[in-house]
């Protein structure tokens, strides 16, 4: 299977592989994300990869450096929604 590439609607292009998707470690931190938002920078590794990771963040970068955390969370579910629809 192919790797999963897609352009969030902020216009971050990424590339997962099949075997970040597949995962079990990701699926349990995705089950830990309720409960404790902190697991965020561990999904967002687990699926990217250390280097798409950084690439987001400079990517969501503001002027004064900082990282919007909802910004980050709406990549990461732009992110799923996309895989979602290429399921069905």
């Amino acid at each position: 299977m192919k790797d999963l590439v897609g352009v969030t609607k902020s216009g971050f292009a990424y590339s997962i592989p099949v075997n970040n998707l597949n995962n079990y470690e990701l699926v349990e931190v995705l089950g830990e994300m309720e409960e404790n938002p902190l697991v965020l920078p561990k999904v967002l590794k687990l699926l990217l990869g250390e280097e798409q990771t950084n690439k987001l963040k400079n990517h969501l970068r503001e002027k004064d450096g900082t990282i919007n955390t909802e910004k980050i969370t709406k990549e990461l579910q732009d992110i799923f929604e996309a895989q979602a629809r290429l399921k069905n």
